[in-house]
């Protein structure tokens, strides 16, 4: 099953209220903090699932703040 990579950068505050909000969508994705102290977190999204979670996020973006983010990894990092 191959998944997609979604960057946010969001209140680092929210971090584990949208967290609990992905896990209730069982299997919509996986979501792993990157920087929590920029509030850096990225969502592996199986192949699928892409649509339903983009409607969760907007939804949430209308509540909290939640920006799409370029991330580029440093060459020494795996985030795989």
């Amino acid at each position: 099953m191959v998944s997609q990579k979604k960057y946010y950068r969001v209140n680092r505050r929210e971090i584990s209220f949208i967290k609990f909000i992905i896990e209730a969508y069982e299997g919509i994705a996986v979501l792993t903090t990157i920087d929590p102290e920029l509030g850096i977190i990225v969502l592996l999204v199986p192949s699928g699932c892409g649509e339903d979670v983009d409607i969760v996020i907007n939804d949430l973006k209308q509540q909290i703040m939640i920006e799409d983010f370029k991330y580029s990894k440093a060459p020494d990092q795996d985030l795989s």
